[in-house]
């Protein structure tokens, strides 16, 4: 329903002016007031922000992308965004950075609403990594790291001294000093990446948030990269991470947080979050999860359900003649000797032929133990 204007009267227009004077009034005043909280921000010394996320809800046009969502996270803490494709983690995440305004819902950091204050103030707060490291010009990597800077600085101004040694800090602990000279449309995604990386340590903010700061990387910079955030988290950041790899994020953080269908399905630690029944419900998965006997931490091994079993079956599907002939010449039986995830897909795979399987020996706590288990458990129900 539409409001109908309401009638003027003829003191309107002197009540406007009044007003209009009230309001510039308190527009100045506000101003003041984000001008000096914006100083104060950028001369406060760097220490862990808590995020504090209330109530908040998302949507792109007529689609809902994010619904009540709750969180906090504590200074000083690593807490790892998980959840299905499309569950909403890079939305929270640019959310949390100011970049997406909320169309319910709060979001502080540092008990400052990121969205009350200019984008230079919020990037004083918060540096992002991005899930894509493209950039539009051939600009030198150095140039790119310092960019970080720029929240620190007044528009046009020339790098300080300060500035010039938070950069080489920043290129050194990521080992992208060597590249520092190099356009940055000429190294590979990976090296991109820890440039991006490296800009956002030297933008020295109290909290990092990195969308899949993994996915470009290989194994040894997936871990170097890991192990530098959880540095950077011990020595005085926080830190919120959207992690694909559900592995690396029991092996890194200090929380999870599962989303699923724009909702918060799971909140805690990895070991609480990360569970076969947890995993069913927000992935649609079946998995076993086992503890490294390395790291200490959770190893998720995700394993074909009984229908996905079924319609691989030797001698079923769309299959060859000469296939199904070959089928009939399976083994009796076959017994698997290995450990790790690696033998348990291994197991998985040979499940899925619906041959006749043994294994062993096997390690307490092994994911091809747990995988055995959880596939007689199968056959039998």
């Amino acid at each position: 329903m539409t409001e109908s204007p309401t009638p003027r009267d003829a003191n309107a227009g002197e009540s406007a002016r009044e007003n209009g004077v009230e309001s510039a009034t308190k527009t100045e005043a506000e101003t003041e007031t984000a001008t000096e909280t914006e100083t104060e921000m950028a001369t406060t010394p760097l220490e862990p922000a808590p995020i504090t996320i209330d109530g908040l809800s998302l949507s792109f046009g007529d689609v809902p992308v994010l619904e009540n969502v709750s969180l906090s996270v504590e200074p000083g803490e690593f807490v790892g965004v998980v959840g299905p494709n499309g569950a909403g983690k890079t939305t929270l995440l640019r959310a949390i950075s100011g970049a997406l305004e909320p169309g319910a819902g709060t979001v502080s950091v540092d008990e400052v609403d990121v969205h009350g204050v200019s984008s230079r103030a919020s990037s004083r707060l918060v540096a992002v990594v991005p899930q894509d490291t493209s950039l539009s010009f051939a600009f030198p990597v150095r140039d790119v790291v310092e960019m970080g800077r720029h929240p620190h600085r007044s528009r046009f101004s020339s790098p300080t001294p300060a500035d010039r040694a938070a950069v080489e800090r920043a290129l050194e602990r990521t080992r992208t000093a060597k590249l520092a000279d190099r356009p940055i449309d000429e190294i590979s995604g990976g090296q991109r990446q820890r440039v991006v990386l490296a800009r956002a340590i030297a933008q020295e903010t109290p909290a990092l948030l990195l969308d899949e700061p993994t996915a470009s990387l290989d194994v040894n910079h997936q871990v170097e990269t890991l192990e530098l955030v959880r540095e950077l988290v011990d020595s005085g950041r926080t830190a919120v991470a959207a992690i694909h790899d559900l592995d690396l994020a029991a092996r890194y953080c200090d929380r999870l947080v599962l989303l699923a269908d724009g909702a918060v399905h799971d909140v805690g630690t990895p070991s609480s979050v990360l569970t076969a029944e947890t995993l069913a419900e927000a992935f649609d998965a079946t998995a076993t999860v086992t503890t490294n006997p390395i790291t200490g931490t959770e190893t998720v091994t995700a394993l074909p359900d009984a229908s996905a079993r079924d319609s691989v079956a030797l001698g079923t599907g769309n299959r060859t003649s000469e296939a199904r002939d070959n089928s009939r010449s399976k083994p009796a039986r076959v017994h698997l000797i290995g450990t790790g995830t690696a033998a348990a897909g291994v197991l998985s795979r040979l499940a899925a032929a619906e041959l006749d399987l043994s294994v062993g020996p096997i390690t307490p706590g092994d994911a091809t133990g747990e995988a055995a288990r959880r596939l007689t458990d199968e056959s039998s129900s």
